[in-house]
């Protein structure tokens, strides 16, 4: 199963939470952008319905396939 770490660090003259190298938006404090990260982290644990998407691959070829609701990350906050 994949994991995904939340980490909420200063950024921008306040705090954010980023994911890899991608930060959300700033909040004027560390609780709040806590708050967020915690949010942005059970959405996305949180079960959908299967759904097919479509997606172009570098050779400009189009595929369909099912993207099983169920299949969702496990995921954590770090301060």
């Amino acid at each position: 199963m994949a994991s995904v770490t939340y980490q909420v660090v200063e950024h921008d003259g306040g705090w954010a939470y980023k994911v890899g190298d991608v930060f959300s938006e700033t909040f004027p404090t560390r609780k709040d952008a806590h708050a967020a990260a915690e949010r942005a982290a059970a959405e996305q644990r949180a079960p959908d319905d299967d759904t097919v998407i479509s997606y172009e691959d570098e050779k400009y070829r189009w595929h369909d396939e099912t993207a099983r609701g169920g299949d969702r990350p496990e995921t954590k906050v770090e301060d």
